[in-house]
Parts: C-alpha cells; sequence; structure tokens
C-alpha cells in the first residue's frame, strides 16, 4: 500500500513548510501540500473531499497546523476511515522524521508516535539550553 503525507494549513504555510523540507532532503513526491484561503473563492470542504477522494485507498498521514482549526476539524471527520492519521502541529522536525522514515516503517502509528516525541524535544528556550550547557561544562 502505498504511503502519502498530506501537509495542510491556513494560509501559506503547508507550501512553504515543505519548501523547506525539499531545500534540506530534494523533491518528494509522496508529500502533498494543501493551502487553504489562500484565494476568496477557496472552499475548505470541498477540496478536503476531493484530495481523499484522490488519495482514496492509501496510508495517509495529514499534518495540520493547527489543533481546533477549520482545516484540522475539516480533516476530523476523516480520521474513523481505515489507513488515515491525522496529527495537528506542523513543525520541520516532526515532517523530517516522518518525511525520512515513513516508507521503511513496520507500523504508521509507531513511526507516528516516535516522530511526535523525537519533535518535541527539538522545541528549546535556547537561552536556558546554552546557560545549562555551560554550567555543565564548569564542573
Amino acid at each position: 500500500m502505498e504511503r502519502k503525507i498530506i501537509l495542510a494549513s491556513h494560509g501559506h504555510f503547508a507550501s512553504g513548510i515543505l519548501d523547506s523540507l525539499e531545500l534540506i532532503f530534494g523533491t518528494n513526491h509522496s508529500i502533498f501540500a494543501l493551502d487553504c484561503y489562500s484565494t476568496e473563492t477557496f472552499d475548505l470542504a470541498k477540496t478536503v473531499k476531493q484530495l481523499m477522494a484522490k488519495y482514496q485507498g492509501q496510508e495517509l498521514i495529514i499534518i495540520t497546523d493547527l489543533f481546533g482549526g477549520s482545516v484540522n476539524n475539516e480533516f476530523l471527520q476523516y480520521i474513523q476511515q481505515p489507513n488515515i492519521y491525522l496529527i495537528a502541529g506542523l513543525n520541520l522536525p516532526l515532517l523530517i522524521e516522518l518525511a525520512t522514515k515513513i516508507e521503511t516503517a513496520d507500523s504508521i502509528a509507531t513511526l507516528i508516535h516516535q516522530a511526535l516525541n523525537d519533535s518535541k524535544a527539538m522545541l528549546q528556550f535556547c537561552n536556558e539550553s546554552i546557560e545549562k550547557k555551560i554550567e555543565e561544562e564548569e564542573f
């Protein structure tokens, strides 16, 4: 079964972060970016329905920008379908982890849990992290 990642966001965040990923790792044809509300005529429900039909029968990891936002809420109605995995909180460390391991992972759910844990560790208050490292080095 083919595996795909859909990035979905308000504005151009999804295509922007995909551009960053591709700058680092090259083009990845298994990832699609959906920039929502970037035109006045954008219809979220219609667009998501068409996207889900296009990728029907594939394993999909869908990553949205904001839990509880309209984009996330639109995809929520599809999570009862088999092989649909929805994550809120799109960020580059999470995307890198998923994109580099999606093809070799035995379990998508296990991959998602590991990627979430690893990407959370990348969130740092650098002032304190550097200060702690300096203190540790002084001993």
